[in-house]
């Protein structure tokens, strides 16, 4: 099963705008705080999204303590604390070192793991890809030259079902049935088929080889390479020949259009004859009371650890089958999402005003009041052009402008004629709806 880093002793998508890469990768961090107008900012990196109801409990506290108490959870299974005040970042450092939630600081921005969540759960997918996330976490914080990495590089951890190989990282390693990996690097059309006992080294040698061929610091992510990932293709297979991995050259499979989130409810299949439950969080800002109640659930009567999904879901394993449905009902009355068909399903937003300066819009109060039936499409509320925290696939787009809002719908890289929208909420909510199916 997915497993969370043991603690090791604490040392005391891209712009191109060249205004932006000037001033170099800005993206925020736990050492490295954002400062919006709420507040500094302080993104924790979750590997696979895998938390102890400890660090849970510390990531908690500090959000109350130092911030605004609230957990806001991000699409690549991240935690965020927001309005926390300036003058916090040392104690901030040493309560997530203490924790384990920070094991390297040279590496807090770089360890970027998103994992299948429910893998080794619900008996699908190829294979358990928990080992492959320690492994591989282990490996990039003693890795110096990964730390040269940027904070959007992303890899992908997929079982095999294709959930988070449809987000579009730069490298993605897919189990396969025979126990193996194939290593994807961005978009090539041709993969590599590697052991599944290298499969974390293969990914890191990878990565380094990706920092090898960046013609300068501003090249964050495998696209923006000069020929792109097939230019990458052959110095990764270099690599691993020199480190003696065997790497077979396969078609790369067909990447999903959409990425699937864990459905609602009780989550059932998995080897260890446990059970799960999995819960949506409206908007991805957990409340206090519903951050203390899903880490007392995974303590209590799960198997001691929460699993932050990219679609800003929690997933709670290793509940006994009888509880489930008990604890799925506090859960829900909570006000988490429990169950399929909620008018919340597929429902996101940026932070917009008043917590960022550059939001033209409250999106998430706009959010809220659409709020309807569900749509055969994901919606994401955007209060300015840069669309921060937006999903992959297919999603319509909601985008705050000085006029109003524009209504699209966003197909990977292709989007639709956009619909201008200057009157109130009601025909902001007509537009999306109709938008969504």
């Amino acid at each position: 099963m997915l497993a969370a880093m043991p603690p090791p002793a604490v040392s005391p998508q891209p712009t191109g705008e060249s205004s932006v890469r000037a001033r170099g990768d800005a993206c925020p961090g736990s050492l490295r705080l954002h400062h919006a107008d709420d507040g500094a900012l302080a993104r924790v990196r979750v590997p696979g999204g895998v938390v102890t109801a400890g660090q849970a409990d510390v990531l908690g506290e500090l959000a109350l303590r130092l911030g605004e108490g609230d957990i806001h959870l991000t699409s690549r299974g991240n935690a965020q604390l927001r309005a926390l005040a300036a003058d916090c970042g040392a104690e901030l450092a040493l309560r997530l070192g203490e924790s384990g939630l920070l094991p390297s600081p040279r590496h807090e921005r770089v360890r970027n793991l998103v994992a299948s969540p429910l893998s080794g759960l619900d008996g699908r997918g190829c294979g358990d890809v928990g080992p492959w996330l320690a492994q591989l976490d282990a490996l990039l914080c003693g890795s110096e030259r990964a730390a040269g990495l940027s904070g959007r590089f992303l890899f992908a951890l997929d079982d095999g079902r294709g959930d988070v190989d449809a987000l579009g990282a730069d490298l993605t390693l897919l189990a396969r049935d025979d126990g193996g990996a194939l290593l994807r690097i961005g978009t090539a059309a041709t993969a590599l088929s590697v052991p599944g006992a290298h499969a974390a080294r293969a990914a890191l040698l990878a990565a380094e080889a990706f920092l090898d061929a960046a013609p300068d610091a501003g090249t964050w992510r495998v696209a923006e390479l000069p020929g792109g990932a097939e230019a990458l293709l052959d110095a990764v297979v270099r690599a691993l020949g020199r480190a003696g991995i065997d790497a077979a050259h396969v078609a790369a499979p067909a990447r999903p259009s959409t990425a699937a989130a864990p459905e609602p409810g009780i989550v059932t299949g998995g080897r260890s004859g446990t059970a799960a439950l999995s819960v949506g969080v409206p908007l991805g800002r957990v409340t206090a009371a519903q951050w203390r109640l899903l880490s007392d659930t995974a303590r209590r009567a799960g198997d001691g650890t929460l699993r932050l999904t990219p679609w800003r879901g929690v997933v709670v394993p290793g509940v006994l089958p009888g509880r489930a449905a008990a604890l799925l009902d506090a859960l829900g009355s909570a006000a988490l999402v429990t169950g399929p068909r909620s008018p919340w399903e597929g429902v996101g937003a940026c932070i917009g005003r008043p917590g960022c300066a550059k939001s033209l819009s409250d999106v998430r109060e706009l959010a809220a009041a659409a709020v309807g039936p569900v749509g055969a499409l994901p919606v994401y509320w955007s209060g300015c052009a840069r669309r921060c925290g937006h999903p992959h696939g297919r999603w319509v787009d909601v985008v705050a402008t000085p006029e109003g809002h524009e209504v699209s719908v966003v197909h990977g890289d292709s989007r639709g004629a956009p619909v201008a929208v200057a009157a109130g909420p009601d025909a902001l909510a007509t537009a999306v709806a109709a938008a969504r199916g």
